[in-house]
């Protein structure tokens, strides 16, 4: 049943990452925040934070010519490592 459990998650969180990636609650640009980088354009910004029933998030973000970051690319994965 947990095997089941997590097959459809990850089966609904692949469907939901057809289009560009959407800032979660734990992003660094949630909630339509905006946070200027000191970091030069086109320089990648990786941010991980623990989601939603204890995964982690994987985040890239791209440092624009504005110096804001634009999500490019999130992932989930477990918190924890099979023995």
């Amino acid at each position: 049943m947990k095997h089941a459990l997590l097959a459809v998650l990850f089966a609904l969180s692949a469907c939901a990452s057809a289009g560009d990636p959407q800032p979660l609650p734990g992003s660094l640009t949630y909630g339509e925040k905006v946070i200027r980088s000191p970091y030069r354009p086109g320089t990648v910004v990786k941010n991980t934070f623990l989601g939603d029933f204890g995964y982690r998030v994987f985040e890239t973000y791209v440092v624009q010519r504005d110096g804001t970051l634009k999500l490019t690319s999130q992932s989930t994965g477990p918190d924890f490592l099979w023995q």
